[in-house]
């Protein structure tokens, strides 16, 4: 079982090389696989750092971002959702704004962010060719909209770029993440929480909890 380092919440900050910045949709549809990848992340023994933990108000949020990002070793960035709206009929340019604020930080940064690491997720394969070509060689990797894809290529890429030989299998991961989300409803509950309404916080804080209980 991996350990699981301290969260933004606790009264330590998380290491730059236990840190992985999720940059993900944040639609209801995507929300199960969104929820796959923390869990994936805290399973293999990362802390999860996502703009959604981004509460200060006083702050420009790209100031924010910038912090964020440059905090953390790893990244996941999540390019499913370019396609244009239903509604105001633009392409959504949060996810690759984000991207490229992570890959400018490796390529420009000095010291330790130039050993920056980060996975590409996309819905298809070859479908971002068609928004944004440039990434081709990053090697995105598709999740086809399941949650247990996107745990293996977030679990395997982790065990890659980590070098860590603690990291659970697969397999473990996805059946644990079915475990998890059988009983975070009671979880929820028991903590005064609204399973439908978690903060980023409250829902990387359970999945610790269940972890820590589950140990031995």
């Amino acid at each position: 079982m991996p350990n699981v380092p301290k969260s933004r919440g606790s009264r330590r900050s998380p290491r730059f090389g236990d840190s992985v910045f999720i940059n993900c949709p944040f639609d209801r549809e995507y929300w199960p696989i969104f929820e796959a990848i923390i869990f994936c992340t805290v399973d293999c023994g990362f802390v999860p750092r996502s703009a959604f933990q981004l509460t200060d108000s006083g702050e420009v949020r790209v100031h924010k971002l910038r912090d964020l990002i440059r905090a953390c070793k790893y990244a996941i960035h999540d390019l499913s959702r370019v396609e244009l709206s239903s509604t105001s009929g633009l392409p959504r340019f949060n996810m690759p704004f984000e991207f490229g604020l992570d890959l400018g930080a490796r390529y420009y940064g000095a010291g330790m962010l130039q050993s920056k690491k980060c996975l590409v997720l996309v819905a298809e394969a070859y479908a971002h060719q068609k928004a944004i070509s440039d990434i081709s060689g990053q090697d995105p990797k598709p999740h086809r909209n399941s949650p247990d894809e996107a745990i293996q290529s977030v679990r395997d890429w982790l065990q890659g770029v980590s070098g860590r030989v603690t990291i659970p299998g697969p397999a473990k991961i996805k059946r644990r993440f079915k475990a998890f989300s059988d009983v975070i409803p009671m979880l929820a509950t028991a903590a005064g929480l609204d399973r439908h309404r978690l903060s980023f916080i409250d829902y990387v804080q359970l999945i610790e909890q269940w972890i820590r209980g589950t140990a031995g």
